[in-house]
C-alpha cells in the first residue's frame, strides 16, 4: 500500500489541466504506468484520485455487497457516479474532466492533498474553509478516533 505525503497548491488551466507537483509525482512514480481513477468524494466537496491498484482493491470490497439489497445497490451507484479513468501525461499534467471540475467547484486555484492512499483535489478556498471548520473540533475528533481503547488491553 502506498502512503502519500504533502499538501500542494496548484493552478488549473482553461482546459482543466494542472501540473502535478514534483514531490507528489515522485511519490506516484511506482503507480504512474497503471493509471488512476478520479471520482467525487463521498463526504466532502472535492475529488479523490485513486491509483488503479487502490481502486481495484476498493472494487473487490464493493463487489462483495449484495446488489439485491436496495441500499447496497444505491450506494454502489452513488459511489461510482461520475467516475473517470485518468492519466498523468508526459509533461506531468493531470486533466480533470469538466463535469468533475463543476462537481468540486474548482476555479483557478486548487489544493492537492494527501489522504493516506489516495489524493484529494480541492478548490483552494473550499479546502481552506474545510480545514478551518474542522480545526475547532479536531482535538475532540482526534481523541475519539485515535485515543487509547483500553478494551483491547483487557482481551
Amino acid at each position: 500500500m502506498i502512503n502519500f505525503i504533502g499538501t500542494y497548491e496548484c493552478k488549473i488551466d482553461a482546459k482543466g489541466r494542472f501540473m502535478m507537483p514534483v514531490s507528489l509525482k515522485k511519490q506516484l512514480a511506482p503507480v504512474l504506468q497503471e493509471g488512476f481513477v478520479l471520482k467525487r468524494s463521498v463526504f466532502q466537496p472535492c475529488l479523490e484520485l485513486y491509483p488503479m491498484k487502490e481502486w481495484n482493491e476498493m472494487m473487490v470490497r464493493m463487489n462483495k455487497l449484495n446488489r439485491f439489497n436496495k441500499k447496497n445497490n444505491d450506494f454502489i451507484r452513488r459511489f461510482t457516479a461520475g467516475v473517470k479513468t485518468v492519466e498523468i501525461d508526459a509533461n506531468g499534467r493531470l486533466l480533470i474532466p469538466k463535469d468533475l471540475i463543476q462537481i468540486a467547484s474548482i476555479t483557478k486555484n486548487l489544493t492537492v492533498s494527501s489522504a493516506i492512499n489516495i489524493i484529494e483535489i480541492w478548490d483552494k478556498e473550499s479546502y481552506e474553509q474545510a480545514i478551518d471548520e474542522a480545526a475547532v473540533d479536531f482535538a475532540d475528533l482526534a481523541e475519539e478516533v485515535m485515543g487509547d481503547d483500553t478494551t483491547e488491553l483487557l482481551s
